[in-house]
């Protein structure tokens, strides 16, 4: 473990991640010093394989229990994992071929505070990161394709509004894919570029051998501290003004629209009873409850929840026992997900499962994978996806419009590198 001052961040960071990208597997997690309940991401980058973990268990939650041994684990938790935990089946299409899961325990770990680096590695890392030469060259992405037209679109979020009025659900949360082919790829300047247009509290950069996270997720799915959970579902978006007494105007708006608070008041809910599976009875909490935070593209509504784990529930399980996440599916979440694979034509996949790293001592961080893109540098395609919670007073225009707004910060990046 060697601890050493950095005079030029921004330099050696960009030369970090190239080295990293070296690497089959590299992650690395940042806050942007956004100001958070309960802090985002700490930042930190973990490079090389030590230990892969490789289930063929039909529960890879525990089977990712036991792979932990009391070591930093980093990865993702895709979407279709509720098929561990329900009867469920994911057979749409597959456009980026995304494993559904993928940890791995790392050679080398840096973590920094400010402008200091602590790693962790028996290698001269620091002399690895100083040799490399920076690769600046932008990406070449085609056009994205919508999986869905406008008019389905709106079709649908008319059908499911028929749902929610004959009572097979109250929320449901439909998401539409965007996707293309990469004529060429650099991944790190595309995480650079997207985190300048879009900083945010989780955001994240992950390489899977040719699968890569390009992350500007704004939202917490879980985290543990010894044994406090806390969970911050997003419902609620309002794009950012173009003048500051426009901006206040959407943040005002926002905060008073009632269909929104009843959105975000139902997933409250919905998270409140699914930490209850792993909690002391009595501790489950809103410790706050509908909170605007403003973000560089878009305001949003966060609510945050906390609970007190029990003894005899180990760490996994309480991420399995919430997995995935509420604000991602809606209620009852059973019944939704049998309706997000009906209606949505394409795979989730990665796309809002969650990316995130445990510790030794069992405490864990993970993001939403919202605002993401995900290339596969194999197959030469990419994708990212978007959407919204339905209700009964949902508008399909207003939604379709709101999914536009989410999609901005992806659609900016591919334009800007095309």
């Amino acid at each position: 473990m060697k601890t050493t001052s950095i005079n030029n961040k921004t330099l050696f960071l960009e030369k970090a991640l190239h080295w990293a990208n070296g690497f089959s597997h590299c992650t690395y997690f940042q806050s942007n010093g956004i100001p958070y309940p309960y802090h985002g991401f700490e930042e930190i980058l973990a490079v090389g394989v030590k230990r892969l973990f490789l289930p063929n268990e039909k529960d890879r939650f525990e089977a990712l229990s036991a792979f932990h041994q009391n070591k930093w684990l980093f990865g993702y938790l895709g979407y279709d994992l509720k098929n561990d935990i329900e009867d469920l089946s994911s057979n749409n299409t597959d456009k980026v071929q995304f494993p559904e899961i993928s940890f791995f325990e790392p050679q080398h770990i840096l973590f920094f505070k400010g402008n200091e680096v602590e790693v962790w590695s028996e290698e001269d890392v620091l002399g690895q990161i100083e040799k490399v030469e920076v690769n600046s060259s932008q990406s070449k992405l085609s056009t994205p394709q919508a999986s869905i037209s406008q008019p389905e679109y709106l079709t649908i979020v008319e059908k499911l509004r028929q749902h929610i009025e004959e009572g097979d659900c109250y929320e449901i949360n439909f998401c539409q894919e965007f996707h293309g082919e990469i004529e060429t790829a650099n991944p790190i300047q595309l995480y650079l570029d997207l985190n300048k247009l879009s900083p945010s509290p989780f955001s994240c950069f992950q390489k899977h051998v040719n699968h890569y996270i390009i992350s500007a997720s704004p939202e917490r799915f879980m985290k543990k501290e010894g044994d406090k959970i806390i969970s911050q579902p997003i419902k609620g978006t309002r794009a950012r003004g173009k003048s500051d007494a426009e901006d206040e105007e959407l943040r005002k708006d926002l905060r008073s629209d009632e269909k929104e608070l009843a959105e975000n008041m139902m997933i409250v809910d919905l998270v409140r009873n699914d930490l209850a599976r792993s909690s002391k009875v009595g501790s489950v909490k809103v410790e706050e409850i509908f909170g605007v935070y403003s973000f560089q593209q878009v305001h949003q509504m966060i609510s945050t929840i906390v609970s007190e784990k029990r003894q005899e529930v180990n760490t996994f399980e309480v991420i399995k026992n919430a997995f995935p996440m509420g604000s991602m599916t809606g209620a009852p979440k059973v019944k939704v997900m049998e309706l997000i694979e009906h209606y949505e034509n394409t795979k989730r996949g990665a796309f809002s499962g969650a990316a995130g790293y445990i510790s030794p001592n069992s405490d864990f961080d993970f993001n939403v994978l919202i605002r993401s893109l995900f290339l596969n540098n194999s197959s030469k395609t990419y994708s990212f996806q978007a959407g919204g919670a339905i209700t009964y007073d949902s508008v399909p225009q207003k939604e379709y419009e709101e999914c536009m707004v989410k999609a901005k910060a992806i659609v900016s990046l591919i334009q800007q590198d095309a």
